[in-house]
């Protein structure tokens, strides 16, 4: 019976309990039409334009998505927290944004901070979607409320060993921040290296936020290794590279995508002519790419503080590729839905840059190629 010819007292107690069981709704299931996902990442501190630029990358994205109607009638929002790049920030982040109910967990940066996340995504059952990491530890082992848009440390460490070895350069050594991170960019080095039965020259450490090299630089720079490799963010290696170049060190550095490309150009200047880095995403300079020419053109039409580079790239291809997820989630989606249409998305292709994930994938990309730094600000391929 409509609830306009309900008897009156009946009608008032059937109207309470909808909107008691309205109340009881998450966020991102109630009327409001939006979808609501949670993001951690730096947005201060030594590492902070890792995180900015993830994140502006995103909204880049969802902002022009919004204006074009959403997905399925849904805007979707972003909610960023700042964690410092510490992980014991980022786990109280990623309670607050649990309990807050957001529909998903998305973008996180980098390699601590997204493995103290993970014990609380496995207990809320909450997808964790396009984390700007590629350690090994957040792949396996598998769980699948867990994908990857990028290519894995691993895959990074082998292209940068292979060319290394292809060229006679065998004396590889390793500068490192001393973390998961560090100990994750490490491990892909050394497994590409026992392959051919080589090991580090030497390896030093630095401590995450600091740039304080100079034990590093004692440990490396003696044993004139003929390249050092950087698994650390873009102001310790930027710090690595000139006191290694002061105390006479002429081999070359290289770096894995996380360092942060744009921002170790801009530390470094014309210090960071020949430096070299190892990409996971299309170059976003390009008009001869699909996805990096509708990029170049979302950047422009959003003005502002908005600039192309690697690390908003990736943002924008994260959101890009979680919004086609949702969009096969249909109309009313679930948790449960939006990962079942994330494995559905196999070779899908985000223009030009093909992601794929199925019921036991979730690394959605292994493509990586090298690009190098050219001394006045600037990449090149």
């Amino acid at each position: 019976m409509p609830i306009a010819t309900l008897p009156r007292r009946q009608a008032l107690k059937t109207l309470a309990g909808g909107a008691a069981a309205a109340l009881a709704l998450p966020t991102w299931a109630q009327g409001e039409r939006r979808i609501l996902l949670g993001q951690s990442a730096a947005m201060s501190g030594p590492a902070a334009q890792l995180g900015l630029q993830m994140n502006r990358g995103a909204r880049i994205f969802f902002e022009r998505l919004n204006a074009e109607g959403g997905v399925n009638g849904r805007r979707i929002e972003l909610r960023a927290m700042d964690d410092g790049y510490e992980p014991e920030r980022c786990a109280v982040n990623t309670r607050t944004l649990i309990d807050d109910e957001v529909f998903a967990l998305f973008g996180y940066v980098g390699t601590p901070t997204s493995l103290a996340a993970l014990p609380l995504v496995t207990a809320a059952n909450i997808p964790f979607f396009g984390a700007f990491t590629g350690a090994e530890a957040l792949r396996e082992p598998f769980n699948r409320n867990v994908f990857h848009v990028r290519a894995s440390y691993y895959d990074e460490t082998a292209l940068i060993v292979k060319q290394l070895t292809a060229l006679g350069r065998k004396k590889i050594a390793v500068f490192r921040q001393n973390d998961s991170y560090g100990q994750a960019g490490l491990d892909g080095v050394l497994r590409a290296l026992k392959a051919q039965q080589l090991a580090p020259a030497a390896v030093g450490l630095v401590e995450r936020n600091s740039v304080n090299v100079a034990a590093a630089v004692q440990a490396i720079v003696p044993a004139m290794p003929d390249a050092v490799v950087q698994i650390s963010a873009y102001k310790s290696c930027a710090a690595f590279v000139r006191e290694a170049r002061k105390a006479g060190y002429g081999g070359t550095f290289y770096n894995v995508s996380f360092v942060g490309t744009q921002a170790l150009a801009d530390e470094l200047g014309k210090d960071g002519l020949g430096v070299v880095v190892s990409q996971v995403m299309p170059f976003p300079f390009s008009t001869t790419n699909a996805l990096a020419r509708e990029y170049l053109d979302a950047v422009k039409r959003a003005g502002g503080d908005a600039t192309a580079n690697y690390s908003s790239i990736e943002g924008y291809l994260a959101a890009k590729v979680l919004a086609e997820g949702l969009r096969r989630a249909g109309g009313n989606p679930t948790r449960a839905s939006l990962v079942d249409a994330l494995e559905s998305m196999q070779r899908y292709d985000a223009g030009g840059f093909q992601v794929s994930f199925g019921p036991r994938n979730r690394r959605g990309s292994t493509f990586v190629e090298l690009s190098m730094l050219t001394g006045d600000g600037k990449v090149r391929r």
